[in-house]
């Protein structure tokens, strides 16, 4: 049983030694995030999504929220320029966000 216990030592930090080498590779540029970068957009888009579904005047299966380094983009339809407006004040005001691109159409 120690040996198992050898074996999968050596493979876990072998597994984690290889994913360390293979995010060091990974820096960002202006055309693309780290691996923490993206992990980090990913957080804040699914923060900014859970904050819309709270706000009650929004149709939030209409509204697309994308980030890329920090900046939110908005995409899809809202029935006013209000609801268009409170959108971007409900992403704004998730932590992290940056600065919001509101593309959101008024229909």
């Amino acid at each position: 049983m120690s040996a198992m216990r050898t074996i999968i030592a050596a493979a876990m930090i072998g597994a984690l030694v290889a994913a360390g080498a293979a995010g060091a590779g990974c820096t960002s540029t202006h055309t693309q995030e780290s691996t923490g970068e993206y992990v980090d957009s990913s957080v804040i888009t699914a923060k900014v999504k859970a904050a819309l579904v709270e706000e009650p005047t929004l149709s939030v299966f209409e509204i697309g929220v994308e980030t890329y380094k920090n900046t939110v983009q908005l995409s899809g339809f809202v029935d006013s320029e209000a609801q268009k407006e409170r959108a971007a004040v409900v992403a704004y005001n998730v932590e992290g966000v940056r600065k919001v691109e509101n593309n959101l159409v008024v229909k």
